[in-house]
């Protein structure tokens, strides 16, 4: 099974509170959250759809994990959406030692021994495992050469605080470019492939 990320994030980076500023967006003081929302095309909602409709099950870190349960699991315009449709009716995997009793149906706790739990799911031999927002997972993931794909939606702003998708001091990772296309209000669809590690040039005198 293949596993891709899809993720929102700003120029700078920022993967934080690009939705309503709920309390779980304004942690450490965060303050300029919804910085996503209206930024779509039509097209580019439209991809984002069908993405999640082409999942044959997906993967959460616990605090996106709640998120979605709380609004495409319990919210019946949300859960009657076509993303809403696929997120109910496929399985779903929650990486958490701390979630004991899920919420919503469907749900597989990973607690322990995460690489190999997911080594499990990616060698299925068809089918895709998704991964939405869940940045620390994320994260992880490619620490841990776990990821076939990932797919950023930059939008056009540069926001200066808030958690950034990838660390100050994080692993090496040289990637692929698969596509990249701009949307008709300036989001671009980036579409990349992990490659191992990057080459660097040699020191010179």
């Amino acid at each position: 099974m293949k596993l891709t990320v899809m993720t929102q994030v700003t120029v700078d980076g920022v993967m934080q509170g690009n939705g309503h500023a709920t309390q779980e967006e304004r942690r450490n003081g965060f303050e300029r959250a919804g910085w996503a929302m209206g930024r779509f095309a039509d097209d580019t909602a439209d991809f984002i759809t069908r993405t999640y409709q082409s999942a044959d099950a997906f993967l959460f870190g616990r605090r996106t994990y709640e998120m979605f349960a709380e609004t495409w699991g319990e919210i019946e315009d949300m859960r009657s959406h076509p993303i809403g449709v696929a997120l109910n009716n496929a399985p779903k995997y929650v990486a958490s030692t701390t979630l004991t009793d899920p919420p919503w149906a469907g749900t597989t706790i990973l607690s322990t021994d995460l690489v190999a739990a997911i080594t499990e799911l990616r060698a299925t031999p068809s089918g895709e495992l998704q991964v939405h927002g869940s940045g620390a997972l994320i994260r992880w993931l490619l620490e841990n050469d776990l990821v076939d794909e990932i797919t950023l939606l930059v939008v056009p702003v540069i926001l200066g605080q808030g958690v950034r998708l990838f660390p100050d001091d994080g692993p090496d990772i040289s990637v692929e470019l698969v596509s990249a296309r701009p949307d008709a209000k300036g989001v671009v669809i980036q579409v990349y492939r992990p490659n191992g590690r990057p080459q660097y040039s040699p020191n010179q005198v």
